[in-house]
């Protein structure tokens, strides 16, 4: 993508409301499906708060509510793939996972093209509890061959990504949170799969985040200019493939990385780009994430907090990656 805008105000590019990424992906679905007849979208249950509704609202006849029988659903969006449609899956990530053999045989093994959208992911689910706070997901998904994995950083972006999805050929999964974020983008066309972006321009460390965690690594930069520290911000929606070219530019430019994400450190975006140095030109690097626990009942702002995914925990992680100490 190439339309990061900086904010202006409250972590808002000009003057736009933070709003859930959630969002994104219900204006996306539904731009994708007015322009390709194709499109058919599932809903396990959970219609109105994935945002796939929109879609139903105006294409019933192109709308399948498989009630809670997650399993189901990933199969009959197989079987409409086989039979020339281009099917949206979508529920809650946690509960995505009850189909997860049905996405492993029936859609990724045959490559159809099917796209699972898991709403409701990590720990900023909040007060849903642990049981409902998917902090697996993209380490599962990212695990299939064939499987594309998104976790976009504000609505706009989900926008984009569920319409470049809506013109990707095979599997893809891609997350999507209920908790509104500051919005960092503009342009909801604009994405390319396999693509990260620069959103802060910086020299010393670079803080390279996805999802939700986008808008804390970008206060966690403020922090740091205010502390000395020159702080490069990435922004990576594609998991796989991750941006390998932007990893290792980004470990030339400033030779140590901060990974954040609202996700178990095992697995999701701190694991995508270690294993990239590791091939290309390794660095310093400490991952902020969940550091395998699971979740627990809360705020998302307390939960946060327990977890050490603030943006003061990103710049301490910064300070201590660089051997500098940064003010509480």
């Amino acid at each position: 993508m190439g339309t990061a805008t900086q904010p202006t105000a409250n972590g808002v590019p000009g003057g736009r409301k933070p709003e859930p990424i959630r969002n994104g992906y219900g204006h996306g679905l539904l731009k994708a499906g007015q322009a390709d007849e194709s499109i058919v979208a599932l809903d396990a249950d959970l219609a109105g708060s994935t945002r796939s509704q929109w879609f139903g609202d105006e294409f019933p006849d192109r709308f399948y509510q498989m009630g809670i029988s997650e399993q189901d659903m990933m199969v009959t969006a197989a079987g409409l793939a086989s039979a020339g449609k281009h099917p949206f899956a979508s529920t809650f990530a946690i509960f995505s996972e009850r189909g997860f053999e049905q996405v492993r045989n029936s859609i990724a093994r045959p490559n159809l093209n099917v796209k699972v959208i898991g709403s409701h992911g990590g720990v900023i689910t909040g007060q849903d509890g642990s049981s409902a706070q998917c902090i697996e997901d993209v380490a599962i998904y990212r695990s299939l061959p064939n499987m594309v994995v998104l976790c976009p950083s504000d609505c706009i972006e989900a926008e984009a990504a569920t319409i470049a999805l809506a013109n990707h050929e095979g599997p893809a999964y891609m997350r999507t949170t209920r908790h509104k974020v500051p919005i960092y983008h503009d342009d909801p066309e604009d994405f390319t799969i396999g693509k990260g972006e620069i959103l802060r321009e910086g020299e010393d460390i670079t803080l390279a985040a996805t999802g939700a965690m986008t808008s804390r690594a970008m206060e966690a930069a403020e922090k740091l200019e205010q502390d000395g520290v020159s702080a490069l911000v990435a922004n990576f929606p594609s998991i796989k493939p991750i941006d390998r070219d932007l990893v290792e530019i980004l470990s030339r430019r400033t030779g140590a990385i901060v990974t954040c994400e609202d996700h178990n450190v095992i697995g999701g975006l701190g694991s995508a780009v270690a294993e990239v140095l590791v091939e290309t030109r390794p660095c310093r690097m400490a991952r902020v994430g969940v550091q395998d626990h699971f979740g627990r009942s809360g705020t998302p702002d307390e939960l946060y907090e327990a977890f050490g995914l603030t943006p003061r925990h990103v710049a301490a992680a910064a300070g201590e990656l660089l051997e500098r100490p940064v003010p509480a």
